[in-house]
């Protein structure tokens, strides 16, 4: 019986966001100099790249993007990007949006201190890096938080809040 009921949870949950998918025109594979960080030793754009959802599940009533290198030697990662209280209807943050401010829509702090886009930027020698990019459906239409709140504060209330959520992930190495 805990199979079944077990068996049952996870199909409805998996039926529920189905369909659910980030694309992106600027990431395929490795990423590019655009999205390379334009500091800390590295001279790339720092652009932002264009991403795309579509299919949101049922309930959604807002949206969250996160960029995150889990492979940083910190212990802990490196957020990229964190972006919330992006509304319902928007499927798509385009090209050097990390870069921009829209009214409503928060770029809270980053890894390197500062709001908005933060590009990759490995240490030189390590092994490539995965850069995730993931869109979260969240089940409220706003997050009751600023620009100045830390990744991992965003990231424990995105958890609570997450409907489904899909990623696209880059790689980038020096």
């Amino acid at each position: 019986m805990k199979k079944l009921l077990l068996s049952t949870v996870c199909s409805v949950g998996l039926m529920f966001a189905q369909g659910f998918t980030l694309t992106s025109e600027d990431i395929s594979g490795q990423l590019s100099n655009e999205q390379v960080f334009n500091g800390f030793g590295c001279s790339g754009k720092n652009i932002s790249p264009e991403l795309s959802w579509k299919e949101a599940p049922k309930g959604t009533k807002s949206f969250a993007l996160t960029a995150y290198d889990p492979d940083a030697p910190t212990g802990s990662g490196w957020w990229h990007w964190v972006v919330f209280n992006i509304p319902k209807d928007k499927t798509t943050l385009e090209k050097g949006f990390g870069n921009s401010e829209q009214k409503g829509i928060v770029q809270s702090v980053t890894s390197f201190g500062s709001t908005g886009f933060g590009g990759a930027c490995p240490p030189v020698g390590d092994k490539a890096h995965r850069y995730i990019f993931t869109i979260h459906a969240l089940d409220v239409e706003k997050l009751d938080l600023d620009k100045n709140a830390n990744p991992a504060l965003v990231g424990f209330i995105l958890n609570s809040h997450t409907i489904a959520k899909s990623s696209v992930m880059g790689y980038y190495g020096r």
